[in-house]
């Protein structure tokens, strides 16, 4: 499990003095935002920690840097013109131990600070209790991503080391995650769906170490991602959902697997999920008893149900075979040899909706979203080859547009756009046919319907890789697909084309096939 640790190391006098460390980050439910570029102001008081009198001459320096004053004789000082964000601020006073603090400056706004300054000693002293600050205790629904935040200080010049020990209450896993001198530390990569428990130790390597209470926090059950794909794991197809690291400079420089969740368990063989935005459901296939049924399941990968039984889809190679939602996420079809079915989510309802004419086996189906009577369906012999894509109008049952027919070498990935009129898919240019299903040299091509014009998705895919399983992405202005190379076993990745800009495809996950963006 991945770290990331940020460190800030403190400043040291070069006189005798104690050190305290107060770094705070205060929750608010303010709506208040760290605008970029923008501009706020800084100020604040400085007095003796005892006897309260106000400091003069109090030296007043930030972290990144800003303007450096000093205070006046009523201990206030005042900085103009500070960039937005977050700061840590010192005050530095001969005498007397440095003081920290942490603030935030918001755009066209004042922000205020005080310091209690200590006078300075020669004894060695045990750091402070530390006071954990963030996440707040018993805070709930977090990211996997925690930044955790405590105060200390120390009571003279020995450096403070901190150890945060986080431990997951559902798995008893620890993490102790050493922090010298700063008093934050960022996690990432937490379990979704369980409960945290934090300390925080501080140890100057001369006395006994010291403890915060124990903090308790947990994560949300589950992320929101866009994206569905499968991964091969221990011989088993695996569903897991993921993100698009949207904080990335740009679209190649994003975090690779960002955001993993699995959906389904390693014993079971599951595959091909997707999506309904109408119902919040995802359907997959599954392998039960040597059959391959459809399933749903929710967003989160609980409550899976059974919809198929007596009639499981069958034909050519089941990771060839292909379904769809349709009717607003009323019905699903899909295909067993030459026939085409139509069932209801919860298992009812199931009827016989297209037959092939010719007895060739119905290997994928895609429905448009705003044409309920419009679908679109890829034929094969029982070898995958002789491929025919055409669409059929479900109320005469007749084909209504052919596509291909008879067409060598391997066809995939058939999906319509929403309003019926583009199709897209990925045929093997190398028009190879052979028992292995192995494929060469495969292109993805959109096909416009009403033109009856086919056009190569030129993204610029090298010689030795195949691109795959292509489908629309919910604005239909790029195409999501898996791309792998021609040798058989090959691990797949899943990238993401622009239709308007081919420079670079965009990876998002490796050892990864079978997406859905929806």
């Amino acid at each position: 499990m991945q770290l990331t640790l940020l460190i800030i190391r403190t400043m040291k006098n070069n006189c005798i003095y104690f050190l305290i460390l107060t770094v705070g980050l205060m929750l608010s439910c303010s709506e208040d935002t760290i605008e970029e570029n923008g501009i706020g102001s800084l100020d604040g008081t400085v007095v003796d920690a005892v006897s309260k009198t106000p400091l003069a001459n109090v030296k007043i320096v930030t972290n990144p840097s800003s303007s450096t004053v000093f205070t006046d004789v009523d201990g206030n000082f005042l900085i103009e013109a500070v960039k937005t964000g977050e700061y840590s601020v010192q005050a530095e006073l001969e005498g007397y131990t440095d003081a920290f603090e942490a603030v935030t400056i918001l755009s066209e706004q004042r922000s205020s600070v005080s310091f209690e300054l200590v006078v300075g000693g020669d004894e060695n002293r045990a750091p402070k209790v530390p006071e954990l600050l963030s996440p707040e205790n018993g805070a709930s629904d977090l990211e996997a991503k925690v930044e955790f935040v405590w105060s200390s200080s120390a009571n003279d010049t020995d450096e403070i080391v901190y150890t945060l020990q986080l431990r997951n209450g559902t798995t008893n896993e620890i993490q102790n995650i050493e922090v010298v001198a700063d008093t934050m530390a960022t996690v990432e990569k937490l379990r979704y769906g369980s409960n945290y428990f934090w300390q925080v130790t501080a140890t100057d390597g001369e006395n006994e170490p010291v403890q915060s209470v124990l903090g308790q926090f947990s994560t949300t059950t589950t992320p929101e991602n866009d994206f569905l794909y499968v991964r091969s794991i221990n011989g088993n197809s695996v569903i897991f959902s993921g993100g698009n690291d949207e904080d990335a400079d740009d679209e190649n420089t994003g975090e690779i697997n960002f955001n993993e969740f699995q959906l389904t368990s390693e014993t079971y063989n599951s595959f091909k999920p997707r999506r309904n935005v109408e119902t919040s459901k995802i359907a997959f296939l599954r392998t039960v008893d040597g059959a391959t049924q459809l399933h749903t399941m929710n967003l989160d990968g609980s409550d899976i149900k059974q919809v198929t039984n007596a009639i499981p889809l069958n034909g050519f190679r089941v990771s060839e075979l292909n379904y769809t939602w349709a009717q607003n996420g009323g019905k699903l079809y899909y295909p067993s040899f030459d026939k085409l079915y139509s069932i209801n989510p919860d298992g009812g309802g199931l009827s016989l909706i297209y037959q092939t004419p010719d007895g060739s086996f119905i290997s994928e189906v895609s429905a448009a979203a705003f044409d309920d009577n419009l679908i679109a369906l890829k034929t094969n012999d029982s070898n995958g080859y002789n491929v025919s894509v055409y669409t059929v109008r479900l109320s005469s049952g007749t084909i209504e547009q052919m596509v291909y027919r008879n067409t060598p070498g391997a066809v995939t990935g058939i999906d319509l756009d929403a309003n019926g009129s583009r199709l897209v898919y990925a045929k093997d240019t190398s028009g190879s046919e052979n028992t292995q299903y192995r494929q060469f040299s495969s292109r993805i091509y959109i096909y416009n319907l009403n033109t009856n014009s086919e056009a190569l998705l030129n993204n610029g895919v090298t010689e030795g890789l195949n691109d795959v399983q292509p489908s629309w992405s919910p604005s239909e202005g790029e195409i999501i697909f898996t791309r792998k190379p021609s040798n058989l076993n090959s691990e797949p990745e899943i990238y993401i084309s622009t239709l308007n800009n081919f420079s670079n495809d965009d990876l998002l996950f490796t050892n990864a096939s079978m997406p859905d963006w929806e």
